[in-house]
């Protein structure tokens, strides 16, 4: 990757002292669904271990990592598959986290009481301990995608979670087409914006349809990138997962991936499961915002209309 270009009245020689650096080392766990949630919570320890034996210091797992992507029909039994947090799944989750002494992100359907569900991102500090929780706020319900079925919409806010690595802005797959949720994570002081995700094509689309959606996606988590000047990380399923009503099912595109605040690439995966590991520059944020002072110039005056569904 080439360096960041500096303009010519703003030449490094004019910064002062150098910075100190903050490197992280992450992994993103790409995996496709393995049939049960101990099957799957099995196939994830083995990947931390090997993240963590790779350098990773924060894991991100991939939206509902337990099982299926059950939303693909309404169905009152997939209820059953819900647990509380606390519970068995937290339990063994940050048990990994300490045997590792890794931050993990996880996804989970969460039963919060009798008939009210979340679905809840957790994450777990290197000592095993829950840094805390935030659950998904916006909740599609789309064909394949009927999630208002199951998750009652988030009542935790946007508030990032603080870790021993950093200060985390977890958002979760939905929400990565919203440029407001990403906005208020980064104003709040979020380090870094997360996305555990679920997305992918119907079978029957032709290429070129797939690849816009594609293309969509991966552009709309660049957009974040840039205009917040925050490194971004989305880890995204993999494998086809049959429909359990007859349609066509879904192709889970994987092409998980790590961005810089300017929006580039720092790695990619594609389409099968695998660990995406590299480094990032935590102290390129403090760079970029100098030069692209996006949170100095908003005219929080002219927003109010922001607050309405639709200026009429």
């Amino acid at each position: 990757m080439g360096g960041l270009q500096w303009p010519a009245h703003m030449h490094r020689r004019h910064r002062g002292p150098a910075m100190t650096r903050k490197t992280l080392p992450v992994a993103l766990v790409q995996e496709r669904n393995h049939g049960s949630a101990a099957d799957n919570l099995e196939v994830i320890e083995a990947r931390v271990a090997e993240a963590a034996r790779q350098g990773a210091k924060l894991v991100l797992l991939q939206e509902l990592h337990n099982g299926a992507y059950f939303c693909q029909h309404e169905c009152v039994d997939e209820f059953d598959l819900a647990e509380t947090i606390p519970g068995p799944s937290t339990e063994r989750l940050g048990a990994l986290a300490k045997r590792h002494g890794v931050v993990l992100v996880s996804s989970l359907f969460e039963k919060r009481a009798t008939g009210l569900y979340h679905n809840t991102a957790v994450v777990f500090d290197a000592d095993g301990s829950t840094a805390g929780k935030y659950r998904k706020m916006h909740i599609p319900d789309d064909p394949g995608f009927y999630e208002k079925f199951y998750f009652t919409p988030g009542d935790l806010g946007f508030e990032p979670i603080d870790t021993s690595v950093g200060r985390l802005g977890v958002l979760v797959c939905w929400d990565q087409w919203y440029p407001e949720a990403a906005r208020l994570m980064a104003l709040a002081g979020a380090e870094l914006l997360l996305y555990p995700t679920a997305i992918g094509w119907d079978p029957d689309d032709d290429q070129a349809e797939k690849n816009r959606q594609r293309d969509a996606w991966i552009l709309s988590h660049r957009g974040h990138a840039v205009a917040n000047g925050l490194p971004v990380l989305s880890c995204n399923r993999v494998g086809h997962e049959a429909s359990p009503i007859g349609a066509s099912g879904i192709d889970f595109w994987g092409n998980s991936h790590v961005l810089g605040p300017q929006g580039e690439f720092i790695a990619e995966a594609g389409g099968d499961a695998t660990i995406l590991a590299c480094e990032v520059d935590l102290g390129r944020s403090e760079d970029v915002r100098r030069i692209w002072p996006f949170l100095r110039d908003r005219r929080i005056d002219a927003y109010d209309d922001l607050l309405r569904r639709y200026r009429d």
